[in-house]
């Protein structure tokens, strides 16, 4: 990736922006009508139908990510759906909005939430440390 010198201070920021977002991430307000769950392999507010929105889908095998991973842009106030399979046992957890979800192998787990803070937050498997993909909510 190459970055134009123009926006190089801008690149920076973010990157220490990102870089300050720990793994104990920021706890959403009750207003982004987000759930979670660590039991089970949905974390979406309703069983049935899933929202409209933006679907982000990401793949693990053997310790590599594939799919929509890097920065994702998404649009303040959106709906976001993020569906997670991976090859090994885990938990999907969203910083900043301070979402999990246990992964077993081969299943596929999805989180559902507004995306209603903005910044740039990190999606990650917890225990193994591996970056999935980094929302950008603007």
């Amino acid at each position: 990736m190459t970055v134009r010198p123009s926006l190089l201070p801008a690149a920076l920021g973010l990157v220490l922006a990102v870089g300050l977002t720990g793994c104990a991430g920021t706890a959403a307000p009750d207003s982004a009508g987000s759930s979670s769950s660590a039991a089970g392999t949905s974390a979406t507010a309703s069983g049935t139908a899933e929202a409209a929105g933006q679907r982000i889908e990401v793949q693990v095998a053997g310790g590599q990510v594939r799919g929509d991973t890097g920065r994702v842009p998404v649009t303040a106030g959106e709906h976001v759906t993020l569906v997670i399979t991976s090859d090994v046992a885990d938990e999907v957890h969203v910083h900043g909005y301070d979402l999990e979800t246990a992964l077993s192998p081969g299943q596929p787990a999805e989180i559902a939430f507004d995306a209603t803070i903005p910044g740039v937050f990190e999606v990650e498997l917890h225990e193994a440390g591996t970056l999935l993909l980094s929302l950008q909510v603007q």
